[in-house]
């Protein structure tokens, strides 16, 4: 078939690629200059099944309410008169109970393991460099109650196939020698063997180019899409500002923006705009850089080395579609990641950005049909799009192909997540 595939973002780059793979014509249609511009331009650079918990869960409710009163807080709730941030705000909260979360983290990390088990065969089969590194995560915590609660979560994890363990501060020196000189401030971590990090941005741009060089495929940047048009039965054409596009099959993976699109087709996608703020740090030969990716469970800080860069990430931000900040966004972020490596990077010369995740209620994606059999969904991934986005393109090529997945769809569908 000739299939469009509607975004050119690490989801919808890795969809054209196994659409391409199986034979199929693509065509990608995306509004930036190239791919990868936007939510996967600038992520925490992580890898890791070993954190896939949703975010919908028993905590989020009181760290949304403090945030209307702290700087401090992971989460970031902004009132707004926005109707559809309040129903998909409504969805959010009826996911927070133990049992929901639960489940939702299952479906999760499901995805995540099957995706990370497919990158070693494309950056292979590839050729594809973006500074990946596979030592594990560090999740560390500062209290010794925290920490008592975080090994308790991570039943819901171990029993879907991650290899977590404990491990006390001394051994954290061991694993991560730049937190040497703060092991005495922290009661202790969780360390995944199996979980990794690299460069989405530059992963996904490479892997751009290796589609740019197939006949099958068609690569449209600076192109912006105005509408998708149906007849009531399926999709007819994308009108672009560039002209009208037609196709076979049609492939929705614009994430945060999915939303809108498919309202034209009478679709309601719960899918949301959550900002998340980032910063990379230079590190030159004197630092004391981090190996390992990690993240601070007290502040949901999380880090990665990305070859000579430092990638810090933090905050999950309410604010519509607002990508705007200011220096004073990235305060607290930088004190954070300064005390755990007071050595790590040249802080002064850090960069800052901005972008927004596209999040579901529920924490796991969109994948699969829509009411309209030649519009399919593959969309909604929020703070983990790069550690699931190979496995979803797989299973959304196999859906298309008619072929079983490798995994079960449980939680995955448009129904699962309405």
């Amino acid at each position: 078939m000739k299939i469009i595939v509607l975004g050119a973002g690490v989801i919808g780059t890795t969809t054209a690629y196994y659409l391409a793979q199986d034979g199929h014509e693509v065509e990608v249609i995306d509004r930036q200059p190239g791919a990868a511009m936007e939510t996967s331009f600038s992520n925490a650079g992580m890898i890791t099944p070993g954190h896939a918990y949703t975010w919908a869960s028993p905590r989020a409710p009181k760290l949304l309410l403090q945030s209307l009163f702290r700087n401090d807080t992971a989460l970031k709730f902004r009132f707004s008169l926005d109707p559809a941030m309040w129903a998909w705000a409504l969805k959010f909260l009826r996911e927070c109970p133990a049992d929901r979360a639960a489940a939702n983290t299952a479906n999760k990390v499901r995805l995540c393991l099957y995706s990370q088990s497919l990158f070693d065969d494309v950056v292979r089969t590839e050729n594809i460099k973006f500074d990946r590194y596979s030592g594990g995560a560090l999740f560390l915590y500062r209290d010794a109650a925290h920490l008592e609660r975080g090994i308790a979560a991570t039943s819901v994890l171990t029993s879907n196939g991650v290899r977590l363990e404990a491990v006390a501060p001394d051994r954290i020196a061991e694993l991560e020698p730049a937190l040497a000189g703060e092991t005495g401030k922290l009661a202790g971590a969780i360390f995944c063997r199996t979980d990794e990090s690299g460069d989405c941005h530059k992963f996904t741009r490479a892997l751009a180019d290796r589609l740019a060089g197939m006949k099958s495929v068609a690569l449209r940047y600076d192109t912006e899409i105005k509408a998708i048009v149906s007849d009531g039965r399926s999709v007819t054409k994308v009108v672009s500002d560039q002209g009208e596009h037609t196709a076979d099959a049609y492939v929705l993976a614009l994430g945060s923006y999915s939303p809108i699109v498919a309202r034209d087709l009478g679709l309601k996608l719960p899918v949301h705009p959550v900002k998340g703020y980032a910063i990379t740090v230079p590190v030159g030969a004197r630092n004391k850089a981090p190996k390992l990716t990690g993240v601070d469970e007290t502040y949901l800080i999380a880090w990665s080395r990305l070859g000579d860069r430092l990638r810090v990430t933090a905050k999950a931000d309410f604010a519509g579609f607002d990508r705007s900040h200011s220096a004073r966004d990235f305060d607290h972020m930088l004190r954070t990641i300064k005390s755990l490596f007071p050595d790590g990077a040249d802080y002064e010369r850090a960069t800052h950005w901005a972008g927004l995740r596209p999040m579901t209620p529920k924490g796991t994606p969109i994948l699969g049909s829509s009411p309209l059999p030649n519009l399919h969904l593959n969309t909604g991934h929020g703070h983990m799009g790069w550690t699931m986005s190979l496995g979803s393109a797989r299973i959304l090529a196999d859906l298309i192909a008619g072929r079983k997945p490798a995994i079960s769809m449980q939680g995955l569908t448009l129904a699962d997540a309405a």
